[in-house]
């Protein structure tokens, strides 16, 4: 068989992307382990260190998450007190995430988190951002092909 017609795993994108997901979330661990925090519990606690407050919709649609996965996680951060939801006064349709003062808190404790990466990879702080833009243009153009 042509070399130039074979389909490697080793030369595909898709792989290496899930395989480095993978390898982070492992560096990641024992940092959200010591918080008591799963990856999503802290995608959650990062949107909202910095709006304070969402809409679960929203919050879905930034996470990527249907509510069927959000809604469970987001009880259980809310029996943390990490959270807490309430029902939008104006819409009651719409349910409001809110981060405690508890969920703030671990922010401090959480900056090591990305920096962990940074430490680990080897790459400067630019290049992480150019890759990062990079997936991001790729996941977007592969999202407007569907």
């Amino acid at each position: 068989m042509n070399n130039n017609k074979e389909i490697k795993l080793e030369d595909q994108l898709c792989f290496s992307l899930y395989a480095c997901s993978r390898a982070i979330l492992r560096l990641y661990r024992p940092f959200l382990d010591e918080l008591n925090l799963t990856y999503p519990q802290y995608l959650v606690l990062l949107v909202l260190w910095e709006k304070q407050q969402s809409s679960i919709k929203e919050l879905g649609k930034l996470l990527e998450l249907d509510s069927g996965t959000l809604t469970p996680m987001l009880k259980r951060m809310e029996t943390a007190q990490l959270i807490e939801r309430k029902r939008d006064k104006e819409d009651e349709r719409i349910v409001l995430v809110s981060i405690t003062e508890k969920g703030a808190s671990i922010r401090e404790k959480a900056m090591c988190i990305p920096q962990s990466l940074l430490n680990t990879s080897g790459m400067s702080m630019e290049k992480i951002q150019e890759l990062n833009k990079a997936i991001k243009h790729l996941s977007a153009q592969v999202d407007s092909a569907l």
